[in-house]
């Protein structure tokens, strides 16, 4: 603590002061008063980061919980996008390594979540594990119904899209969120590497309404118009996930190849008046050759049918994945 003289305060009582003192005096007086707004600035500075310091350290110690990828800086511009990646309950290896795939991803302009969808629970020990999973992570959404290819389960996970996020907090959870939720709602397999930057970059120009999206079957085809979307990964605009669950139409033809039955909703409905083939930045990995693929290339959106690790590993060195790791002392990795 700093300690004044006293007689740098003090003024003769015992005769008039002269016009010198009063000079010294008033000098002395605005010295002081600077002084104290120094130090007070000082303390404040020092106060403040302290707090700053506190945040830090609270931030510090907490841990994310969800899959929700999102930009960096967010506002009311960004494409919001959701990822649903159908798989099945004992898949949980698969669901960390996918995590890890998405998780370390960058973009800008958009908020992406990923989802993994399944249907109901049937084994003592998925409830506990895909408990955990969602406790940990939450980026489960389980589906109202028995597991199956091509009895359903592509109409469910659609048609409950609107129920489970409309005027939700944007995690299925109650609140006011956007409306849409998502511009854009998207079903992919789970041997589909999807490079999320190039994705939100192709759908920046494209409507937010009544939009198919994704790779047109069959092979030699380029017309989104004649057939239908492949399984590995396809997109539609909100409206028509609202769509699907209002229609009597899906409802009525639930059964076959769910893809092309999906196509023939969207025919019979006369929806999807804007549609986009991602063909040839979409396509399936390029051993064994066949129609559907090429070599890996750096315009790609989705490579499909790595089966494999063998061929996630060849497809994440082709697009050099680890770039951005950091240097430490904790590791060496040649």
């Amino acid at each position: 603590m700093l300690h004044f003289p006293l007689h740098f305060f003090q003024m003769e009582t015992t005769k008039s002061p002269s016009k010198s003192d009063r000079r010294r005096f008033v000098l002395s007086s605005v010295f002081f008063i600077f002084f104290l707004c120094v130090l007070a600035s000082i303390n404040e500075a020092r106060f403040d980061a302290l707090l700053k310091f506190g945040r830090c350290s609270v931030a510090a110690g907490t841990v994310s919980s969800s899959s929700s990828f999102n930009s960096s800086v967010s506002n009311d511009t960004d494409i919001r996008i959701l990822i649903g990646i159908l798989t099945l309950p004992d898949q949980y290896n698969r669901r960390h390594f996918l995590r890890l795939i998405y998780g370390t991803q960058s973009f800008s302009g958009a908020k992406i979540d990923v989802k993994f969808v399944f249907c109901n629970l049937t084994k003592e020990d998925q409830k506990i594990l895909v408990a955990l999973e969602i406790m940990r992570y939450d980026d489960i959404i389980i589906l109202n119904c028995k597991e199956n290819m091509n009895k359903g389960k592509t109409y469910t996970y659609f048609s409950s899209l609107p129920e489970i996020f409309n005027n939700s907090d944007g995690n299925g959870g109650s609140g006011s969120g956007p409306h849409p939720p998502y511009h854009y709602v998207m079903k992919a397999d789970d041997d589909t590497y999807i490079r999320l930057n190039s994705l939100v970059e192709s759908l920046r120009p494209l409507p937010r309404e009544d939009l198919y999206y994704g790779y047109v079957i069959p092979c030699p085809s380029m017309d989104p118009f004649v057939h239908y979307m492949s399984g590995m990964g396809y997109l539609i605009s909100w409206d028509l996930a609202e769509w699907i669950r209002e229609s009597e139409i899906p409802k009525k033809h639930l059964e076959g190849p769910e893809d092309k039955v999906f196509g023939e909703w969207i025919r019979d409905g006369r929806r999807a008046k804007n549609r986009f083939n991602a063909k040839w930045s979409m396509y399936n990995y390029p051993e064994p050759w066949t129609g559907c693929t090429h070599e890996l290339w750096p315009e790609t959106i989705a490579v499909h049918l790595l089966k494999n690790q063998e061929k996630w590993i060849r497809t994440l060195t082709y697009f050099n994945v680890t770039a951005n790791l950091k240097q430490s002392k904790l590791y060496h990795i040649p």
